[in-house]
């Protein structure tokens, strides 16, 4: 199968090539025991916000706290992709980056000093791929994940029904994909396995033919649970995969 090569467009929807899936890993089922529901979330629309909103509303977020650790955000950008899917927004981070350069990700960055969690994630969106977004547009937040290598991550759940076309700065983004939400509904996902440098499952999802990690894998996973179907459902203890501890 052919291998998408994200470089090659900076603003294109998700290819329709399948991303190659491999057995779950080891570990507990990741949904701690609710069913895993197959169905595609409903269409973009009035009711699908409300229902997030009520799902974001009645979840208890988590927060953790810094102690030496830099805070960011990261927006969970929710749009329409070219069919007019569901999708959310993620990023593949260009190459001269000093720090996870060239990784998957989710649009975000540091919370500047006198930001909220919403304000930076909605500054990073219009910086990294060009949406301009009012307040508003906020939705809500999940629980924060502390990564390896030295964050604290707040995610932002940010509706972006009738956006204009992304448009990445190719100073920080290599490409941008408006990724169907049905992806995260595929058998498989989230992947787990074990690694002999860490005692937690590493999580992934395939997605844009590769395997997307933590942190955005699981932020992406608890996005499905916890705003599409309402299972209150915990992340911060799965692990990332070694190269992303730096």
């Amino acid at each position: 199968m052919k291998r998408f090569r994200g470089e090659l467009n900076l603003a294109a929807p998700f290819p329709m090539e399948r991303a190659a899936r491999r057995r779950p890993g080891i570990g507990a089922p990741a949904w701690g025991g609710y069913p895993v529901a197959m169905s595609a979330p409903q269409p973009l629309g009035p009711s699908l916000r409300q229902r997030i909103e009520r799902h974001l509303a009645d979840f208890e977020r988590r927060t953790i706290p810094l102690e030496g650790r830099l805070h960011a955000a990261v927006g969970l950008t929710l749009l329409a992709d070219e069919e007019g899917r569901p999708s959310f927004v993620l990023t593949r981070r260009a190459a001269g980056l000093r720090r996870h350069a060239g990784q998957w990700a989710l649009p975000g960055g540091r919370i500047d000093p006198g930001e909220t969690a919403a304000q930076a994630a909605l500054r990073e969106l219009e910086e990294e791929v060009g949406l301009a977004l009012a307040p508003s547009a906020v939705l809500g937040g999940l629980d924060d994940y502390a990564t390896r290598s030295g964050f604290v991550i707040t995610p932002v759940v940010v509706w972006a029904e009738g956006a204009g076309p992304l448009q990445p700065n190719p100073a920080e983004v290599a490409a941008a994909y408006r990724v169907p939400l049905s992806e995260l509904e595929e058998p498989g996902v989230p992947e787990l396995r074990r690694i002999p440098e860490s005692e937690r499952p590493v999580i992934s999802i395939p997605l844009c033919g590769a395997h997307i990690h933590a942190p955005t894998a699981a932020i992406l996973f608890q996005l499905r649970e916890v705003a599409l179907w309402g299972r209150p459902t915990r992340v911060a203890h799965y692990e990332q995969p070694v190269f992303a501890w730096r």
